[in-house]
């Protein structure tokens, strides 16, 4: 209670050219290295037309991103635009997308490193087995890809300078490449040989090169994730995202240029020689150049593939773990590690993503479906786009697409032509594309729209507390659980001046009519009657409501929903039985959904006798909402505040007294007042147990848990409440918030940040 959300921003220090470079180090990375050789067999000389189309299509899509780019300066780019502009399926569908095109570029990257580093490890003499179906460049690539997930775990990524240099880096080694290319294929006089015929395999060979390097394109959608750390946004986005596809154009060109013309071919033609070198054809071509050059070319592909990896591996898991926080996906993916601060969680999911594909799909059918699903979610992009210029027209737009809407439509037009040709070049590429849209829309309709909506009423309900709009709900069924629970609804109202709403949920069995239920009220009557002697001339708002319902669960959340509840307090029996535990666990999962915080009461009290309040200070077993509400109960029920902390005997005793000095400090700060008990024990369970003797109620911060958890496996805050000596009231809360003894933890060690 009495909480405010933390707005956290990023300092805005890139500029015009940091901004560039990014965008440029995005597209020229391992994709112009890997797939210029593959596409050159497949299109030939026109190669050359497949890049100057792409980067026009590229263009179109652009457009749509300078445009909101321009407007919207918060971290995030098309997830976000795609979610605002379209309908809420399209939000999922677009993260759910984004996180797997990412994932399968990570795959590419990661066979593109796989194979320059076998191409070294060949040079040197070195030869690794092959180990059944899995040849050495995929065993390498598995191995990259978990070195990098690694590095992401332990929060190491390429940014700022280094970033920049890198990028550099990558254009020095092509300029080197380009200008002895160019220079040998002059030299050697009827260079034209090589291009001709220019177009062996017809239009259809270009539209699949296009689809195949068309990854090789979209780096430019960097930019607009890095927004909220741009100078002048509104005009440095579209510049940098023009400025980048302008520059990175004509290297392909000249890359591709210099590979055909120059490549030493022998009786073969120039891109079936390149073709059949496949990912490595560029090393192989500058061999000829000098002495070192194909190690030039492969350091290239190494810094670029590696360069790559991080970056893919960091956006890839972001995704996941931005949509962890969304609620669209289970809650774990938006765990950090508590010491390096990642999300390990997204980080280890996204890892097995990239590894099956490394493994299962040669390298071709890697790109092809990251191609595929860069298509279609440019095409949401640019749909949200058009929706958001007729929806959003106030929004302070510093670059505007021209001829709204019809180059907008002809991009997507183009790329869904470009897609759909992508399927004669790969079959299995559209099949696992297909397959990965239709269970994202099956775990959308099953998993995500629900969580979504509950989400959005907490949201709601978190800023009706910011505005100080309390709404208390106090779910009453036990006649002697009726004055405690009052008594703790009192005790928050009063210092919140807050209203209280009294509930019964008439429950009616199913199948039977709702109206059966209006004839059950005898209980209710009796039960607001003890509520009435309870509140009296109390000074806070109070009003009963009686709910029907087929079930208990039901009735409490619809009635927190159309109340506008933020806070429920609700019994449960202290130490239930095997049916009770079933019962009120499915009451407890279902009160996770609530669109408030939860006080659940464990056995009962005489709000007259209550004169010391324990409150458990360890890890695992305090939250904030524990210290925030525990005034209100001191001041309601004139009581003394004591905080039980425990000490594990073996540990040195100068460790100990800093332990406890520390939590001194916090505890005069959150609750000033309040006396610390220190208990030794070498375990938290029996220490806090120990420490609730003598007291009257032991406040605590925990989670009701799940069905499965509380039946099989209880909490470390279920066995404290089974075992304590008095009653106990945990305190639920929705939002996750940074448990004091985190913000101790770090404290001690300041170098770490979350």
């Amino acid at each position: 209670m009495g909480k405010f959300r933390t707005e956290i921003r990023l300092s805005r220090e890139m500029t015009l050219l940091d901004a560039t470079m990014i965008g440029v180090g995005a597209m020229i990375g391992a994709g112009i290295f890997v797939l210029t050789g593959i596409a050159a067999g497949v299109a030939g000389p026109a190669l050359l037309v497949a890049f100057v189309l792409n980067g026009a299509i590229a263009l179109l899509t652009a457009m749509s991103y300078a445009e909101l780019g321009s407007c919207y300066h918060d971290a995030g780019g098309g997830y976000l635009w795609v979610k605002e502009g379209l309908p809420k399926w399209n939000g999922f569908l677009s993260g759910w997308m984004s996180w797997f095109a990412h994932a399968v570029a990570c795959s590419l990257y990661a066979l593109g490193f796989g194979a320059y580093f076998n191409h070294v490890l060949l040079e040197t003499g070195f030869t690794l087995p092959q180990w059944g179906f899995f040849s050495s460049q995929k065993l390498l690539a598995v191995l990259a890809a978990l070195v990098f997930a690694y590095i992401n775990f332990r929060g190491a990524s390429e940014t700022g300078k280094i970033g920049n240099f890198i990028t550099i880096t990558k254009i020095v080694i092509l300029g080197i490449f380009v200008t002895f290319g160019i220079h040998l294929m002059f030299g050697r006089g009827n260079w034209q040989a090589s291009f001709e015929p220019f177009m062996p395999e017809g239009w259809l060979g270009i539209v699949k090169a296009m689809g195949l390097t068309f990854i090789a394109f979209q780096g430019f959608e960097v930019i607009s994730q890095s927004s909220e750390e741009i100078r002048n946004p509104k005009k440095n986005i579209p510049r940098a995202i023009f400025l980048s596809l302008l520059i990175v154009l004509p290297i392909y060109l000249l890359v591709a240029v210099a590979a055909l013309g120059s490549a030493d071919t022998g009786s073969e033609t120039s891109w079936a020689y390149l073709a059949r070198l496949k990912e490595t054809a560029l090393v192989d071509v500058a061999r000829n150049f000098f002495y070192g050059g194909g190690v030039m070319l492969l350091v290239g592909g190494l810094i670029s593939t590696m360069s790559a990896l991080n970056a893919t591996v960091y956006s890839s898991s972001r995704v996941a773990f931005a949509m962890g926080r969304d609620r669209n996906f289970p809650s774990f993916f938006s765990r950090v590690h508590e010491n390096n601060y990642t999300p390990h969680w997204a980080i280890l999911v996204s890892l097995a993503v990239i590894v099956l594909m490394c493994l299962s799909l040669p390298i071709e059918d890697v790109a092809s479906a990251a191609d595929i699903m860069f298509m279609l979610l440019f095409i949401q992009v640019n749909l949200a786009m058009i929706r958001l210029r007729r929806k959003r027209p106030d929004l302070d737009r510093g670059f505007v697409v021209p001829l709204f809407p019809w180059l907008t439509i002809a991009g997507i037009i183009l790329l869904l032509v470009l897609a759909a040709f992508m399927y004669d070049y790969s079959v299995t590429a559209w099949i696992v594309s297909i397959a990965w849209i239709a269970s994202g829309l099956v775990v959308y309709r099953v998993y995500a729209s629900s969580r979504e909506i509950e989400y959005a009423h907490k949201v709601a309900a978190l800023e009706r507390i910011e505005r100080q709009e309390y709404r208390i709900l106090v779910c009453i069924s036990n006649p002697q659980t009726v004055p405690a629970l009052s008594s703790l609804a009192k005790a928050v109202a009063r210092s919140h001046r807050g209203e209280i709403i009294f509930l019964h949920v008439i429950e009616v069995s199913e199948g039977a009519s709702l109206a059966a239920g209006e004839k059950m009220t005898e209980e209710a009557e009796e039960l607001f009657a003890i509520v009435e002697s309870c509140t009296g001339e109390s000074e806070v708002p109070c009003r009963s409501l009686v709910k029907v319902s087929h079930r208990i669960s039901t009735g409490i959340l619809e009635t927190a929903r159309e109340e506008q509840c933020n806070f429920i307090v609700i019994a449960r029996q202290k130490n239930p039985g095997t049916v009770d535990r079933i019962f009120s666990s499915l009451i407890d999962t279902v009160l996770q959904k609530a669109p408030s915080e939860v006080a659940v009461l464990h056995g009962h009290f005489d709000p007259g006798h209550v004169k010391r309040i324990m409150i458990p200070y360890a890890e695992n077993v305090h939250t904030n909402l524990a210290t925030e509400i525990a005034p209100a109960l001191k001041e309601t029920f004139q009581a003394d505040l004591q905080v039980a902390f425990v000490l594990n005997p073996d540990d040195p005793r100068d460790v100990s007294d800093q332990r406890l000095e520390k939590v001194r400090g916090q505890v005069r700060e959150t609750l000033p007042g309040a006396r610390i008990k220190a208990v030794c024990a070498r375990d938290i369970l029996a220490g806090v147990v120990e420490a609730s003797r003598g007291a009257d109620m032991l406040l605590m911060g925990g989670r009701s848990g799940d069905f499965m958890e509380l039946l099989l496996t209880p909490s470390l805050t279920q066995e404290i409440t089974e075992q304590a000596h008095c009653p106990v009231v945990w305190v639920k809360e929705y939002e996750e918030r940074e448990p004091l003894w985190r913000m101790m933890i770090r404290s001690q060690h300041p170098s770490r940040r979350q």
